[in-house]
Formats: C-alpha cells, structure tokens, sequence
C-alpha cells in the first residue's frame, strides 16, 4: 500500500491546493507513481471524471500534476453550495441530497466510510497519496463526525503537515495558535510545518521560524515565496475569479451569485490579445465590449433574478443592439431562452420563469444531472473541441436548429439568426487551442497560445519552486503507511 501524508491549513485559502499540486508534480519527476485525495471540498467549481461522476476542480488539477485522470475516488465528499445555508452534496461523484449545515453535521458519520472505501482503493493504485484537508483543524466546534481534517486523519491514520499563510500577517499565532486549541491527540498527529506566500526576502522570517519551532516541537520544512503565476493555472475559489488585462479584444463577464463552473475563462484570461473583466454586482456591463459572456449557474432561476436586479438585461439588451456578441455556456445558456421551467420545484417552488429572450428556445428542468466528458466538433470550421457536461435541464426550441456543437450524431447548442447570440451546454471548451482561436478570429481577435502546454510549464514551474524552498526530502520520509481504521 502507499505512503500518505495529509496538508492541512492553519486558516482558510492558505495555499494547500496549490502546494499539494506542486508537490504532486515534483514527487511524480522524482519517479513516483502519487495521486491526489481530499475527503471533503466545497466548491460549484467541479470537473467531470472518467468514471462518470464529479469532483472538486482542484483535485482534477493535481491529478493533473500527477500525470492521471481525474476520478471520483479523488474526492468522495463534494458540496456544493445553492444558498446562504444548505449545499448539495455529492459522494463518490453522484448526488447524494440537498441539506441544509445544520442536517449536514448530523449525516457526516456517516459519510466516513465511503470517504475511507474511496482512500483506500486510491491507495491501491499509488506509491504516494498526498490528503488536502478543508479549512482548519483549528475548528474545533466541527471536530465531532469530522471528515475534511484531523477526523480523517485519525481514522486513515495518516501524520499531518500544517501550513500557515503568511501573507495575510499573523502565521506566528496562526500555527502556534492551532497546536494550543487541538486536543493532545489531534496535535500530536502534526509532524511537521511551512509558511506560504511570503513576499520578499524569507531570510527575514528566521526568526519566526525559530519562534514556531520553539513553541511547536514541530520541525520547518520552510518558507514558501509568493508563486506569482499561480494564475496561470484553473482556479477553484470564486474568490480567485479576477480581471485580466490583455489585449483590445473585451470579453465581460457578470459575476453570478451562484457561479459555477468558470474554468470556461482561465484560458480566455490567460490569452495575450484578450482583456477578460469581471463585472461586480451594482456595477454596469460595459458599452464597449466585444463579447458578453454569461457563465454556469448552480442555481440558474435565482442568477437569472439577480441579473435583472442589476440591470445587466438591459446592458445585455443595448450590447446586442450595438452589434456585441453574447454567449451563455449551461446556466447562461438557459437564462438566454425564452423561459426557464421548473415543474418539480428543483431550485425552489414549481413554476416557469421569464428568460432575457435572446434565443428562441425553452429550458425544462429535470432532477436528472448530465454528466459526461464530450469531445465535439465546431460547425464553422470543422475543429475539436474536448469538454465536459455537467447540468441538470434540456433545452429545445427553434434556435437549437443553428446548433453550433456536433457531438457524435446529435447538435449541440443554439444561436440567433444573425449569429451573434449563441448558448450551448459543453464547458472548458476555450481549453481547446483551435477552436479558441478560430472563435477569437470571428470576434477580431487572434490566438498563438497552447493552452495545455502552458499549464503543464506552470506546473513544472510550481515544483521548481516548492523543490527550491521546500524541505521535500523531509516532507517525504514523514509520510506513513496509513493505519485505517475498520
């Protein structure tokens, strides 16, 4: 069976899927066979696996650094948030309920046994299993039935590496801090600590080092400079959505309130000739744009209803009568229709909404969720495209005539008479480099950039980093053979 370790975060957004993705790709260089695993994410941002389910889009990146395909086992315990206080969740890629925090912490016990089944068969296949945990172990008041942190790891029997964010000020207390609320046991399971995302000089953090050392008993493995190109590969968090500045070429995007699935833009966001800006809530859609675009949706009826509370209908309205370009991948691609119905009452109570009426077609929401790896062809030029379904509706209507998508023997999508309009459900499909270009071209824009290339450089360049300033060597022979228990 494999070795494992688990990194876990002295706060929220510390860097762990970053540093477990670096990681994945310097012990794969170094000859191992490693894989990724994290028992419990929280994200509207999934990939879709070969086995047919889905997982958090950061572990399918570090199956990535580890040169495999993303797969359920990867990520058991997905939650996915469609409001303030309740999240679907998904176990072992398929839905498993809708339910509110307060009934989730009642259902986590038994979410254990699944989430040890799934690490269990991961380790079958690895030399080296690399375990990211969820938030804080320093959340004590979620530690009964816990298994994103030290509940997993106590019942995988898995040692523990805690990384503290220094950028955000305050990593001393962070770590010691951590140590001193744990119970004796869960501490204990702590074998070692890093700092991440210094900025400047980590010879001036030596003392810091030492206090943390000092106050722990835990060894360094060192202090992590801030990886200014971490942009450069797929976001998970809604928070790292951001502008870019690029070229001429002006491609806004509204900001959801239930955004999901916005891989579509890292590599629109990462080509030299395209400007990507996001647009805030309160804020109008700009009048110059070449193209608005309009992403997923975890809940398309609620978005729907903010978009209007902002006015963006009406931007949306003025930008097609100027001649823009618009296009709504899976919950913008239904915003676009005529209607929006929801018989079951799937996203709240029954009944059928208004769409913006952009494209002649009618969205019926069904509690069936597709999910499927899809490989189509662009109709205007005959290019690949490789994506990924994931999206609960089916849409119909006179537009999907102008289906711009093949896939095997059926079309994909729709678009206005005069081509401007156009809505589909396959996401990551700017991933591929043709038809990005070709779809660029169309807008006046242009493409030289190979997308994938540049993700795997940035992943060579990521453990580069983590192999200069990160004690691996020692991080390695910490790792243990798991002990789970039955």
């Amino acid at each position: 069976m494999a070795q494992s370790i688990m990194i876990q975060g002295a706060g929220s957004n510390v860097g762990k899927s970053m540093v477990v993705a670096g990681l994945a790709r310097a012990y794969t260089r170094r000859g191992l066979s490693v894989a990724p695993f994290k028992p419990q994410n929280m994200s509207n941002n999934a990939a879709v696996t070969v086995d047919g389910g889905e997982i958090g889009r950061a572990q399918a990146l570090q199956a990535w650094a580890c040169g495999r395909d993303a797969h359920t086992d990867m990520n058991p315990v997905l939650l996915k948030p469609e409001s303030e206080i309740g999240a679907q969740v998904v176990v072992q890629g398929q839905r498993f309920d809708t339910l509110r925090a307060r009934d989730y912490a009642k259902v986590k016990p038994k979410l254990l046994p699944p989430v040890l089944e799934s690490f269990t068969r991961l380790c079958d296949t690895a030399d080296l299993v690399l375990v990211e945990g969820a938030g804080s172990p320093a959340e004590i008041n979620l530690r009964a039935g816990d298994v994103a942190n030290m509940g997993f790891a106590e019942a995988a029997g898995v040692p523990v590496v805690l990384v503290g964010d220094i950028d955000r000020g305050g990593v001393i207390a962070q770590l010691v801090g951590t140590q001193v609320i744990l119970p004796e046991e869960d501490a204990d399971r702590i074998k070692a600590f890093a700092v991440n995302k210094f900025r400047g000089d980590v010879r001036l953090f030596d003392e810091g080092l030492s206090e943390i050392a000092a106050r722990t008993g835990w060894p360094s493995l060192g202090v992590i400079p801030w990886f200014a190109d971490a942009w450069r590969l797929p976001a998970e968090d809604v928070m790292d959505i951001r502008s870019s500045t690029g070229g001429a070429l002006r491609v806004v995007v509204p900001r959801l309130s239930r955004i999901a699935n916005f891989d579509d833009l890292d590599p629109l966001s990462s080509e030299p000739s395209v400007s990507v800006e996001i647009v805030e809530p309160g804020r109008a859609l700009p009048g110059d744009a070449d193209l608005v675009l309009i992403p997923g949706s975890k809940s398309t009826i609620g978005d729907l209803a903010d978009f209007r509370a902002n006015g963006w209908d009406v931007d949306l309205k003025a930008h097609i009568r100027r001649g823009g370009h618009v296009l709504g991948i899976c919950g913008g691609y239904q915003m676009l229709g005529q209607e929006i119905a929801d018989p079951e009452g799937i996203e709240g109570p029954p009944g059928a909404v208004r769409g913006l009426g952009f494209l002649d077609v009618k969205t019926v929401m069904h509690p069936e969720k597709r999910l499927a790896l899809t490989d189509a062809r662009y109709s205007t030029t005959g290019d690949m495209v490789k994506g990924y379904e994931i999206h609960i509706g089916k849409t119909t209507g006179p537009d999907t005539a102008r289906a711009w998508l093949e896939v095997g023997d059926r079309t994909e999508g729709a678009a206005s008479s005069d081509g401007r309009v156009r809505g589909c459900y396959l996401h990551g499909l700017f991933a591929s480099d043709a038809f990005r270009a070709a779809y660029l071209r169309e807008l006046g824009g242009a493409s030289d950039l190979q997308y994938g290339e540049q993700v795997e450089n940035t992943l060579d360049a990521l453990a580069n980093h983590l192999e200069t300033h990160m004690n691996l060597d020692l991080l390695l022979s910490l790792a243990e053979t798991p002990q789970t228990r039955t």
